[in-house]
C-alpha cells in the first residue's frame, strides 16, 4: 500500500514582534475581498490578497467610526497602490502602509505578512 505524501497548504503569516501568526490558509482568501482575523491578544486584523497575488494585513477598527470593519470595504489602487476604502465612510487606506489616502493625520497598523508553507511558526521564527 502507498501513502501518499500529506499535503501543505500555504498559510497566511503575519509578523508580531519576533514571531509569525499564522492567519489562515491562503485558498481562504479571494483577490479583492478581505477577512477579519483574530490575532492572539484579541485584536482584530483585516487581511487581503490583490489580484497579482500578494497578502496584505492592517487593523481591522475604521480609526473614523471605532467600528470593526475594514475588513468588509472596498478593494481598488491609486497610483499603483492597493488600498481599503472604510464601508462605512469610505475614506482609503493603503495596504501596504496604513496610511490614510484621505486624511494625512490618520492611520491603521499595517502588519509585515508572507506566505508560507512552514508551519513550524512563533518564537524566533521570524527571519
Amino acid at each position: 500500500m502507498t501513502i501518499a505524501p500529506e499535503k501543505t497548504e500555504t498559510q497566511v503569516q503575519l509578523r508580531l514582534g519576533d514571531e509569525w501568526v499564522a492567519l489562515c490558509a491562503l485558498s481562504l482568501l479571494t483577490p479583492g475581498r478581505g477577512v477579519a482575523a483574530l490575532l492572539p491578544d484579541g485584536r482584530q486584523v483585516a487581511v487581503f490578497l490583490d489580484r497579482e497575488g500578494a497578502a496584505y494585513a492592517i487593523d481591522n477598527r475604521d480609526p473614523f467610526s471605532g467600528a470593526q470593519v475594514l475588513s468588509r470595504g472596498l478593494v481598488g489602487s491609486s497610483s499603483g497602490h492597493p488600498f481599503v476604502a472604510s464601508p462605512l465612510l469610505k475614506q482609503r487606506f493603503d495596504l501596504a502602509s496604513g496610511r490614510c489616502l484621505d486624511d494625512e493625520s490618520m492611520a491603521v497598523t499595517a502588519y509585515e505578512v508572507r506566505l508560507s508553507t512552514d508551519l513550524a511558526v512563533g518564537s524566533g521564527s521570524a527571519a
